[in-house]
């Protein structure tokens, strides 16, 4: 039986796949290899880069796109011996040995290598691919991936025995290559320890003809692999479970295989394969993925540390456009998948956005102390006046002490909020956030099960929205705007209550002009405001 693939390339035997060349414009890629041409592939981890590398050795090597000789090489590998050149080499070149043996039983390199390497030190790269080149008339062609993990002069090494060569192929050297990576090659800012300058990767590889960028899943490729699954194995996705995968994922690859993989393989009620896959199994598999730390979101999160990470996500946690994050590091997050830019920018999908402020209040969470019993009322439902009044009283006695232990300083009153609400709802509901750059707030919606944790799924769920603003205008315009959003956001999500929170960061004034509470109502809906 196959499975929905979450490591390594996808193998249709064993997997639930998209072809992964039908994921590219395949003419573009075969004109850019007939033209002899040195091209770049990138997209995020665990889109699916190898898989279309793999396919794509296949397809020159199947002998119907021309009579090419083609190898794929991973120099992951080379990334442990950091700058040490001469031993790169000597990595780089044991890889590209190994592959073309096992792939095109080609032992040439094989044979060689140890010499090219005992003559030519660093520059073996260059002299190893010119002789092999040379001893087979059919054009070879290079794919090389995970270049971006190389470091300073390995990197730079490589990079400038490729353009050096260049001029010699087809007969000299590999007629094309492909580097593939995380990032555009001309976004690389390598740091050259013997140089003790910063080359840039655009000018050590200047003869690229092109870069292509692997994208998500199309919604119609996401619906093709759920009916792959339920073809063999007659288990349905509810419509409104499809949707959440949908909607939850964005298409990112490896979410949308985790996803399915946890509601239909690893959760016990979900292997049951008579009953179909509901929304609340798509959305228990999303806690679990987020609660396990999966390595996926766990690499992604620990990106969060990066200086220019920081300056992209920081205003879009706090909703402000004072300080607007520059270009080269939008394209640098980008190229992370952590972010995407239609119209606004925004975090990727709902499950980053979810990962992104979990994450840098975990600490938080772990040792704020609160009793979800004292915010829960008779009937089970939870009582959010009674849960922000506490929260009122506590950022106005702790908030300096916490919001300073935050690298998001920014963000500082929204993520300690966050974090409150978080350790309260973890006993039983969920929150789903929305925030963006300029959108001059962040919208928590708080959804409830009427009886906690123990509701049987399905049950009716009571939803509450809290609106965050910070103060940046006069207070009564700043609430008049909130009061708008407010209402509109409470229409958009069926909600009853609604709440809006006024952060004053203003320095020097008193706690006794920052808090209050007060009845609003705006479009005919009650509406709490707190001042903090």
């Amino acid at each position: 039986m196959r499975f929905f693939n979450t490591t390594g390339p996808v193998r249709s035997d064993k997997h639930y796949c998209i072809p992964p060349l039908s994921r590219l414009n395949l003419g573009e890629v075969m004109t850019l290899v007939r033209d002899e041409r040195y091209f770049v592939l990138h997209a995020p981890r665990q889109t699916g880069k190898t898989s279309v590398l793999l396919a794509l050795r296949d397809l020159l090597n199947g002998g119907s796109e021309g009579d090419y000789r083609c190898v794929y090489a991973n120099v992951e590998a080379a990334q442990a011996v950091r700058e040490d050149v001469e031993r790169a080499m000597r990595v780089i070149l044991g890889e590209l040995a190994e592959w073309a043996r096992t792939d095109l039983q080609d032992v040439f390199l094989d044979e060689h290598w140890p010499d090219i390497l005992a003559r030519f030190g660093d520059g073996a790269l260059g002299a190893a691919l010119t002789r092999w080149a040379e001893a087979d008339p059919r054009p070879l062609v290079l794919l090389i991936d995970e270049i971006d993990s190389l470091i300073g002069d390995t990197l730079l090494a490589v990079l400038r025995q490729l353009r050096a060569g260049y001029i010699r192929r087809p007969e000299g050297f590999p007629q094309s290559i492909v580097l593939c990576g995380v990032r555009d090659v001309r976004d690389y800012r390598i740091h050259s320890s013997a140089e003790k300058a910063v080359v840039s990767g655009g000018s050590a590889f200047n003869i690229k003809a092109r870069s292509l960028r692997l994208g998500d899943f199309s919604r119609t490729q996401v619906d093709s692999l759920l009916a792959q699954h339920s073809e063999e194995t007659g288990q349905a996705f509810r419509p409104e479970a499809a949707e959440r995968i949908w909607t939850q994922s964005q298409g990112q690859p490896w979410l949308v295989n985790a996803l399915c993989a946890e509601a239909c393989f690893w959760s016990e009620r979900g292997r049951e394969r008579s009953r179909p896959i509901t929304e609340d199994d798509i959305l228990e598999a999303q806690e679990q993925l987020i609660v396990r730390r999966e390595t996926h979101l766990d690499q992604l999160a620990d990106k969060l540390q990066e200086d220019r990470v920081r300056r992209v996500v920081e205003p879009l946690l706090s909703g402000g456009d004072e300080r607007e994050p520059s270009a080269r590091d939008i394209e640098y997050v980008r190229d992370l998948g952590l972010i995407a830019q239609h119209g606004a920018l925004r975090i990727a999908n709902p499950v980053y956005g979810e990962v992104v402020p979990r994450e840098l209040t975990w600490a938080a969470q772990e040792l704020l102390v609160e009793e979800t019993a004292w915010y829960v009322d008779s009937e089970g439902g939870l009582d959010v006046e009674k849960l922000l009044g506490a929260f009122q009283a506590f950022f106005r006695e702790h908030s300096e002490h916490w919001v300073d232990r935050f690298d998001y300083a920014e963000a500082g009153p929204q993520l300690l909020l966050q974090a409150f609400l978080q350790r309260i709802v973890n006993s039983g509901g969920r929150i789903e956030r929305e925030y963006g750059l300029g959108r001059g707030r962040t919208d928590l919606l708080i959804l409830w099960p009427r009886g906690g944790e123990r509701t049987p799924p399905g049950s009716p769920v009571d939803r509450h929205v809290i609106e965050c603003k910070v103060l940046h205008k006069s207070l009564e315009r700043t609430i008049g705007e909130g009061l708008e959003q407010t209402a509109a956001y409470m229409d958009r999500c069926g909600s009853p209550a609604g709440h809006l929170i006024v952060f004053d960061r203003s320095e020097g004034k008193p706690w006794e002009e920052k808090i209050f509470r007060r009845e609003e109502s705006r479009d005919g809906r009650a509406i709490t405001v707190w001042g903090m």
